[in-house]
């Protein structure tokens, strides 16, 4: 059996693992299930069509799974999907997703979430991220693997940040961030390559010297955003060493939606 505090509320239909642990005053709903050793803290409610993995931490007064802030959502059966070894601290927020889009809010394994956070409907949050305190996902929004989000940062719905990036404190995002880039501001501008973030990564000298180039080509050159993603290509055939971080960088640009801060 799952250690369950005597104060806490598990729905019967719940479906958890004999080595979760529950706390004081925690609720979680029917539609549940929470994979090995996840544990959850006091004070925290788990609603909605949920799946969580295993060694999750969650800590107290988080709400996760709770129905859309969407106007247009009416009781739709949709889901939240979260994965392994992620940190969740107090006060943060996770929505099912909506019927307008596929029906499920995604996270992946191994993020640092802090408290405040906010993630909404329909989201795609990746491997690896940091979210720091109060920082806010509109609906519809995707985050690639190893993003920082700084505190207070606030993405647009339907905005993309690709892998790597680097968002600084109160920045205010309406657009597409490419991966590797290091941006803040209200509104936000880009500042270069996060390079201390891609050597603690272990990418190599050739591969970041190949991202600062396809950086100047996207931002110094003048280029518009299909003639920089002509010479990524370019580029990337002249070097195989660094050709999948620029293939990268090439293949964000083409499924930019809103366009990229620059």
């Amino acid at each position: 059996m799952a250690t369950v505090h005597p104060t806490a509320i598990v729905d019967s239909r719940a479906e958890l693992d004999t080595l979760v642990e529950i706390g004081a005053y925690s609720i979680i709903g029917p539609n549940v299930r929470i994979g090995a050793r996840t544990k959850v803290g006091p004070h925290v409610v788990i609603g909605g069509d949920t799946t969580i993995g295993c060694d999750n931490t969650f800590f107290q007064f988080s709400s996760i799974g709770g129905a859309p802030q969407d106007k247009k959502y009416a009781g739709e059966s949709t889901r939240l999907e979260i994965g392994d070894r992620n940190m969740v601290r107090e006060f943060c927020t996770f929505n099912l997703g909506t019927a307008q889009d596929e029906g499920v809010t995604r996270i992946g394994d191994d993020n640092w979430i802090l408290a405040y956070v906010h993630i909404a409907h329909d989201c795609r949050v990746g491997s690896n991220t940091i979210f720091s305190n109060n920082a806010s996902l509109a609906g519809h929004v995707h985050i690639g693997d190893w993003v920082i989000l700084s505190g207070f940062a606030a993405v647009h719905q339907f905005c993309k940040i690709g892998d790597h990036a680097f968002v600084g404190m109160n920045t205010s995002l309406t657009q597409d961030v490419p991966p590797f880039v290091l941006l803040s501001g209200n509104p936000a501008a880009a500042h270069g390559v996060n390079i201390e973030g891609l050597k603690r990564r272990g990418f190599t000298r050739e591969q970041i010297g190949a991202i600062r180039t396809a950086y100047k080509m996207i931002y110094k050159s003048g280029l518009t955003l299909e003639q920089a993603k002509a010479a990524l290509a370019e580029q990337a055939a002249a070097a195989p060493e660094a050709a999948a971080v620029l293939r990268l960088m090439g293949d964000f640009l083409g499924n930019a939606t809103r366009g990229i801060v620059r």
